[in-house]
């Protein structure tokens, strides 16, 4: 099962955080090149104080604990509740709406 939800994020060339079990690191925003048997090619990049450096590693499936992808981000900074789009499809129940009280 895991190998044809791996195939199907190679499929879709979206970003991924894939743990590493054997070596015990995430690779952040990973994108999942190619799989051939049991092996899958990931690119990622690093940072370190000056240098960004690209990656492409070849690991094994059985290697991999876990697949994770961002469904969504909304930004914190300068943004309130109210700022929030709010789509008139959505229940009124689960809409966001601004605090009555301010000091809650």
């Amino acid at each position: 099962m895991l190998h044809r939800k791996i195939y199907q994020l190679c499929e879709a060339k979206s970003d991924v955080w894939i743990y590493l079990r054997d070596q015990g690191r995430w690779l952040e925003r990973a994108r999942i090149l190619d799989i051939e048997g049991d092996v899958v090619t990931i690119r990622y990049e690093t940072e370190d104080d000056d240098e960004v450096c690209s990656w492409e590693e070849m690991v094994r499936l059985e290697s991999i604990g876990a697949v994770t992808q961002r469904l969504s981000s909304v930004t914190k900074t300068g943004m309130s509740s109210s700022d929030l789009l709010v789509s008139d499809d959505c229940p009124e129940a689960e809409q966001i709406r601004p605090r009555l009280d301010p000091d809650k």
